[in-house]
């Protein structure tokens, strides 16, 4: 693994970057494409992602193949076709449909701080992924998902929950993931051995 900065992300050959905004120790995986994306600090995306209007919190993890934000098409209209809103590209005296983009570009997915998007996961425009939560592998997210819960399946549904409420509540408080750099690596080692409970009586 490359080591990584807080001046610029790692992105890797073949990506396709538009109007994308990143924090710092980003990494963005082979051949992923981005648009109108923000990604929190230390979060990453693996090969293969494609996200579009998107906000990612901090720390998050996202798996190879993941889609977020997927586009979609004018459903109550004549025609599903892109000719309706990419018109330039059939007639040269068509403009695009600017307002279509724009409706769009407004329907942000919003992925929370310290979340596991698994490998191949789509999760639809308009959803919120909650802080702690994790999506598994191959799942159709179209409702919110809530913080410290594990989902999955087609459409998502409730596995379990990661930890109960009052931990879940002490984690968002206690907000581990807005510490700066030299703080977390002073916290490292009970990152690594601490149970929960023993961690956020340590650092609560």
């Amino acid at each position: 693994m490359p080591k990584l900065s807080a001046e610029t992300p790692h992105i890797k050959d073949g990506c396709d970057v538009v109007n994308s905004h990143f924090g710092r120790f980003v990494e963005i995986g082979m051949g992923t494409r981005l648009a109108q994306v923000v990604m929190g600090d230390y979060s990453y995306c693996d090969r293969m992602c494609d996200l579009a209007n998107v906000e990612v919190g901090n720390f998050a993890n996202i798996a190879s193949f993941v889609r977020i934000g997927a586009t979609d098409h004018p459903i109550e209209k004549a025609s599903l076709h892109h000719f309706l809103y990419r018109s330039a590209s059939y007639w040269e005296d068509e403009p695009d449909d600017a307002d279509w983009f724009e409706r769009r570009a407004s329907r942000v997915a919003r992925i929370g701080h310290d979340t596991w998007i698994g490998h191949g996961a789509m999760i639809k425009p308009e959803v919120t992924v909650g802080n702690g939560a994790i999506v598994a592998s191959g799942t159709v997210v179209t409702k919110d998902v809530e913080p410290y819960t594990i989902v999955g399946g087609n459409t998502a549904k409730l596995i379990r929950r990661r930890f109960p409420e009052a931990i879940a509540e002490a984690l968002d408080e206690l907000a581990w993931w807005d510490w700066d750099h030299d703080a977390l690596q002073t916290a490292l080692p009970d990152f690594r051995a601490l149970p929960i409970e023993a961690f956020l009586e340590k650092y609560s």
